[in-house]
């Protein structure tokens, strides 16, 4: 069992909640009702207008009630007004949806971010974790609880523990892009700038489309002298954005 010395959730942990709350899917639908009524709902999240994301996201769960993606979605809608408008009523729903979506795909990462997302800001931190600690600990292999692990870690400040699910989530799957960029940032923090900046352009290397691991590693070469040659221009559909030391992954 990890050892968290709880404490209320700080910058790291509720910027984890708005990108659990965003990164809404629609792929893995197999009726295309219900799929095109995913796909739509997130035009509509993305648009701010989360009421008609709702519904269209409740069409697909009618459409398709074993698919994982509609409750996931509605769950990301209501997790999501539930924070900003002060409605507990759509957080409690919002958990249930959450937890339904986890019965039809126990292994659906972004579901486990977002629940532990929730119960961490409705202060039950250590269901957080108990939530995220039995997920890796029934897929030992997997790379995804392990950095979804790494990322309660480092919220409550366990830096070390951090880098040791990371290094182990690389272990199992070296090729896992989020983990070399979590671990890259992980050792900039630290100092350790030339390792980071190993971690960084290989995480670049398996995804090019992260315009901030790509300014910080320009940094990094700048400050250190060395050349840096740019990779493939990215697609017209993605901007860079400055880089904060507290990006997530």
């Amino acid at each position: 069992m990890f050892a968290y010395h709880f404490r209320k959730h700080q910058n790291l942990w509720r910027a984890v909640g708005l990108t659990a709350v965003v990164s809404l899917t629609s792929a893995g639908c197999q009726n295309f009702s219900s799929s095109a009524a995913n796909i739509e709902g997130v035009q509509h999240f993305q648009q701010g207008n989360y009421q008609l994301a709702a519904d269209r996201f409740q069409k697909a769960i009618a459409t398709n009630p074993g698919s994982a993606s509609g409750y996931y979605n509605l769950a990301s809608s209501l997790h999501k007004t539930g924070t900003l408008y002060k409605r507990p009523n759509d957080l409690v729903q919002a958990e249930q949806l959450y937890n339904q979506c986890l019965e039809r795909d126990p292994n659906h990462a972004e579901c486990h971010r977002g629940l532990a997302v929730l119960l961490s800001e409705t202060n039950r931190q250590q269901q957080a974790a108990s939530l995220l600690h039995n997920w890796s600990a029934k897929n030992p292999e997997a790379a995804d609880p392990k950095i979804e692990v790494a990322r309660l870690c480092e919220e409550y400040g366990q830096v070390d523990q951090a880098k040791t699910h990371l290094v182990q989530a690389l272990a199992g799957d070296p090729h896992n892009a989020r983990a070399l960029t979590a671990l890259g940032r992980l050792r900039d923090h630290e100092g350790d700038h030339a390792q980071a900046l190993t971690n960084y352009q290989r995480s670049l290397e398996l995804n090019r489309f992260q315009p901030q691991v790509a300014s910080r590693v320009a940094t990094l070469h700048a400050a250190s002298g060395t050349p840096h040659v740019a990779g493939p221009a990215q697609s017209g559909l993605r901007t860079a954005t400055p880089w904060k030391s507290s990006a997530r992954y």
